[in-house]
């Protein structure tokens, strides 16, 4: 398996080499030349794998030229040994043919766990057979710092910095990532947004110097890794629910784009999934597009689910590359609008294309509480808000009531105390292991939204 840019100026990469390099050097992002595909039999003999066993079955074709079978199994084994459910990903049903997909029975209680203990442990691996090292450099919303940090602590071969937005992120989510002492750790506060976060991860691997001096790596969803690993819970729910002899819908609470972009990739992989619901909160840049073909960017707006408070979504890129029939060049054009002016457009035959799959809506803060409440009241079950906004975006976008819809639960409704005790007047427990986590010591800096003053933080704490 070779892996290509999106913008077509980088050279061809095996998954080792596109795992340690994230971006690709040309400011596009790897993924595969082609997709692997699973036939109808494939996937009826997937049924009745454990999830391990299946994330090994479905991943095999990305890494086998650089992973032995047996070598990559241990390492999925071992990165869901941690979690809290035998399921890993249990399926609670809502109602007739609605399904919620729980992501949060991980070490830090959201989806991010499902790609992070994977990549975390593809990293070591390949850093300690080369006998080299690794700066990591990753921007986060709110949970993809604190899961990137666990699989990353104590690493030997790796130092980790993590960029939030100061203030942007919740309580709970912060101290997850503050409140790990390991040596490797570094967390930075940004005095900016999370899109400010992003852009300075992009420009320091941009900086090929810098780049090649402290030696970058990246577990943002920039790195197709992290993609890769979450294409298995698709597989795990619609074969679950009867694929592939039905077709099944998922609804996905987005703001980066990787999580949707990973039910995508099931589909081109031969999973039958006849509509993708892209379910965005108030920051509705995704929405706007699939819904006028306009792809532009507004204000950063904080929500109650700051985890898609963002306007510039990275993996938004891979689809446009696909959309855009793989031409790298028109990728590049693309790309250099929306840094030079904000935004742009594509053909409406290309967004009619994207349509037969993609439905975008924006959902609201009133109806976010207003679906925690409901589910509440069905269930006796707490979601988040991220979650309720994909529960509310499977209600009112569902095309086919006899199509199963599964609606992606993204986080443990005890990171977002406040919405949840706002709507339902419960507030929602953390787990006995992190009941602690409010009275824990934190470590971390404030920078301005200064790229230098970033840079040189990494320069002076890295150990490459």
């Amino acid at each position: 398996m070779q892996y290509i840019s999106t913008r077509g100026e980088a050279p061809r990469l095996g998954f080792e080499d596109a795992l340690l390099t994230g971006l690709a050097r040309d400011g596009g992002l790897y993924l595969p030349e082609s997709w692997p595909t699973f036939t109808e039999s494939d996937m009826i003999a997937m049924s009745g794998l454990s999830y391990a066993e299946l994330a090994h079955r479905v991943m095999l074709p990305f890494v086998e030229d650089d992973i032995p079978s047996d070598q990559f199994a241990a390492l999925i084994n071992d990165a869901y040994a941690g979690f809290d459910h035998a399921a890993i990903a249990p399926l609670r049903q809502l109602d007739s043919g609605e399904w919620l997909m729980e992501l949060f029975h991980g070490p830090t209680l959201a989806f991010k766990d499902f790609a992070l203990q994977l990549l975390g442990r593809l990293l070591d691996r390949t850093l300690n057979n080369r006998g080299s090292r690794a700066t990591i450099v990753g921007a986060t919303s709110g949970d993809t710092g604190s899961a990137a940090i666990e699989a990353c602590r104590d690493r030997e071969a790796i130092d980790i910095f993590i960029l939030h937005p100061e203030g942007r992120v919740s309580e709970v989510q912060r101290r997850q990532m503050t409140t790990v002492m390991s040596a490797n750790v570094h967390n930075i506060a940004i005095q900016g947004t999370f899109d400010d976060c992003q852009a300075m991860v992009k420009a320091m691997f941009n900086d090929l110097e810098f780049r090649d001096e402290m030696h970058l790596s990246a577990v943002n969803s920039i790195n197709w890794a992290r993609v890769m690993a979450q294409i298995v819970y698709y597989f795990y729910a619609g074969i679950a629910l009867g694929a592939p002899g039905r077709s099944v819908a998922f609804s996905v609470p987005t703001g980066n784009f990787g999580d949707v972009f990973a039910g995508y990739c099931a589909r081109e992989m031969g999973l039958p999934i006849s509509q993708l619901i892209v379910a965005t909160n108030r920051n509705d840049i995704l929405a706007r597009f699939f819904q006028t073909g306009e792809y532009r960017k507004g204000d950063v707006h904080p929500t109650m689910s700051p985890s898609m408070d963002i306007q510039v979504s990275s993996n938004f890129e891979r689809l446009l590359f696909d959309i855009e029939g793989r031409d790298g060049a028109r990728i590049r054009a693309l790309m250099s609008a929306l840094d030079q002016s904000g935004g742009f457009g594509v053909e409406a035959d290309r967004l009619a294309e994207a349509a037969k799959l993609f439905d975008g809506l924006s959902i609201d803060e009133e109806l976010t509480l207003q679906t925690i409440a409901a589910v509440h009241r069905q269930t006796g079950e707490a979601v988040d808000p991220h979650s309720a906004i994909a529960v509310a975006g499977s209600r009112i976008a569902r095309r086919d009531p006899d199509v199963p819809v599964i609606s992606l639960a993204t986080a443990h409704p005890a990171k977002f105390p406040d919405a949840v005790e706002k709507a339902i007047s419960v507030r929602p427990e953390l787990p006995p292991r992190l009941a602690d986590l409010l009275q824990r010591e934190e470590k971390y800096d404030v920078l301005p939204n200064d790229l230098a003053a970033v840079k040189a933080c990494v320069r002076e704490r890295s150990r490459v």
